[in-house]
């Protein structure tokens, strides 16, 4: 089994004509998928390949989300935890940021998941009755 990192991924589902890296680069990726009899995608790819996708290449969460069915459809390739991709997903697909609703499945099996920078995410997991819940830590400071 080979695993594979987020620039392979990216170089498979993305066709670039205006990078002569890329142009090189693609038929690459997809000799490593196509010819592996085992991919591991690892979780933190996963995470990544959503920004690389977002950032570089102006794919939006349906066309990410299409990117994630197609790998998970791909039945020589395993990705990790796909259990709680498939989680985040969904939940992406209803509002929540990629890497938000990420952190969550993989909290799957905690009570509560701490964050200080997030209320509009604590609020939207609570409308959404996501588990765990989603906590903002509030300082008793001066009390």
């Amino acid at each position: 089994m080979n695993a594979v990192d987020t620039d392979i991924l990216a170089r498979f589902y993305v066709d670039d004509p205006n990078d002569p890296e890329a142009q090189l680069q693609r038929p690459l990726a997809r000799q490593v998928l196509a010819e592996s009899s085992g991919v591991l995608v690892p979780l933190t790819v996963i995470l990544e390949l959503e920004w690389v996708l977002r950032a570089f290449y102006g794919f939006g969460s349906h066309d990410f989300v299409g990117v994630i069915h197609h790998l998970l459809g791909l039945s020589h390739v395993t990705v990790e935890h796909w259990e709680r991709v498939a989680d985040a997903v969904e939940w992406h697909l209803q509002g929540v940021d990629w890497a938000d609703a990420l952190h969550l499945a993989a909290s799957h099996h905690c009570e509560n998941l701490m964050s200080f920078d997030d209320k509009r995410f604590a609020r939207r997991a609570q409308r959404l009755k996501l588990q765990p819940s989603v906590v903002v830590p509030e300082s008793s400071a001066g009390t």
